[in-house]
């Protein structure tokens, strides 16, 4: 007999499965555009105009989609409290950061941080975790409806999944896609970048999508 959360979770799963099959639609069928050829990240066109959404950043400002605009942007969907999966990919990422940190800021790419566990995750919190990584990057969270609407807006999903029997309520984790959305500077989904994560790779592909002409 299923519970509510694995029933959750299966349901979250399922959907990051057919977001997996959309996209692979949408490479498959998308004509050869005029970029550099990339290591990394798969882009698709069209891109995909992302509804309207609101973050909170972790300097307390909102994040809308404006704010996304003139960059090329990676973004990752998270939590402070992840054991190994985000550590260890803010740090590839931050690899990849100081690799381009010679491009001109105006055309820099850009990483952003977005906690799905904003029951724990305050402004303040994933600003000083992202900051640990790397100086740039860019953090954010919303309430936990904003976030769905955000997730499901770059084809990711999360779940919270309870604390076994006999552990503390707030030990929960958090179930959550792992792979990266890329986002074009006019702030559009285009592409994603799947695990395993190698920083040069990325550092490769985000620089020349942004020396490239827009």
């Amino acid at each position: 007999m299923f519970n509510r959360t694995t029933v959750y979770v299966l349901v979250a799963a399922l959907a990051a499965a057919l977001g997996l099959l959309a996209a692979r639609a949408w490479f498959d069928h998308s004509p050869a555009a005029a970029r550099p050829a990339l290591k990394a990240a798969r882009l698709f066109d069209p891109p995909r105009e992302l509804p309207a959404f609101s973050l909170r950043q972790s300097d307390g400002t909102p994040l809308v989609p404006g704010e996304l605009k003139g960059h090329w942007t990676v973004v990752f969907l998270g939590f402070t409290h992840c054991p190994d999966v985000c550590p260890t990919t803010l740090a590839q990422l931050a690899g990849a950061q100081k690799q381009w940190a010679t491009l001109p800021e105006a055309s820099r790419p850009r990483v952003l941080f977005v906690s799905v566990d904003p029951e724990r995750d305050t402004p303040d919190l994933i600003g000083e975790y992202a900051h640990a990584f790397h100086r740039d990057t860019l953090a954010a969270t919303a309430d936990v409806p904003a976030l769905e609407t955000f997730a499901r807006s770059l084809s990711m999903v999360f779940a919270k999944v309870p604390a076994p029997e006999g552990v503390a309520a707030d030990q929960y984790t958090m179930d959550h896609s792992a792979s990266l959305a890329v986002l074009d500077p006019q702030g559009r989904l285009t592409g994603f970048i799947q695990p395993p994560f190698d920083p040069k790779d990325i550092a490769a592909d985000m620089a020349a999508l942004s020396e490239a002409a827009p």
